[in-house]
């Protein structure tokens, strides 16, 4: 696949972490590669050249990682990133609150932002790369009483009205919406969805399977629809459990 085309900002206030992922993504075939080491110049990026995949660091010199990540997401859906040496399960629930997607601990090895980016574009690629026909065909309304996700429009609709969700979100649903009552773990999850194979990372299901709850469960804490199999994984059921 070429990655040429894709549109990679890095934010850091570290030169030498821009600069050591920088110059790794370019031996691995991207071209359109920017940098920024604070907010403010993050911003101008975005709005000048746009961006299909963002990393984004939390520390920042002038606005923190947190507080930009939802001014990004006002100027575009690229996939975001973080990068942090914060592991508290609170840091890393506050980056998927304001907006990420991912997230990556420092120390880290370049190679495995490379192999994460390619996973995402690579997935893109291929939903993009279908037909039209075969796009219409695979199009459906599914329909759980409480909460509908409409496939043609792209919308999740909970007792009849709009529900903002976030694109892995969205993904995240969909998937498991297109497989009513099978139980997939937390590895299958990340592979079907993030693309990434190989051991899951439980902060990014496990947020973003709460994340669902939060939108289509009238109590999120005792779920009727997205269930819990203890020691296997996830389920989405049509009926809600009596």
């Amino acid at each position: 696949m070429d990655y040429s085309n894709a549109k990679i900002l890095i934010i850091d206030d570290e030169r030498a972490i821009t600069k050591m992922v920088e110059m790794t993504l370019r031996k691995e075939g991207f071209r359109q590669l920017y940098t920024a080491h604070n907010a403010a110049d993050s911003l101008r990026l975005i709005e000048r050249h746009g961006a299909d995949i963002i990393l984004l660091d939390v520390m920042l010199p002038d606005q923190s990682g947190f507080e930009l990540c939802p001014r990004i997401r006002a100027l575009t859906d690229a996939y975001i990133l973080f990068l942090t040496a914060r592991t508290s399960d609170l840091d890393v629930l506050t980056g998927f609150a304001t907006g990420g997607d991912d997230y990556v601990t420092k120390p880290f090895n370049p190679l495995e932002i490379a192999a994460r980016i390619k996973a995402r574009l690579r997935r893109g690629n291929a939903q993009s790369a279908q037909s039209p026909a075969s796009r219409e065909e695979k199009r459906q309304r599914y329909d759980y009483g409480r909460f509908t996700l409409d496939d043609a429009a792209g919308e999740l609709l909970v007792e009849g009205e709009p529900v903002a969700c976030p694109a892995m979100v969205y993904q995240l649903l969909h998937f498991l919406c297109k497989n009513p009552g099978i139980v997939f773990s937390k590895a299958q999850l990340y592979e079907a969805v993030w693309g990434l194979e190989g051991d899951a990372d439980d902060n990014t299901v496990m947020v973003h399977i709460r994340k669902i709850r939060e939108r289509i469960e009238s109590n999120p804490s005792e779920p009727a629809h997205l269930l819990t199999v203890r020691g296997l994984g996830y389920k989405l059921v049509k009926e809600p459990r009596l």
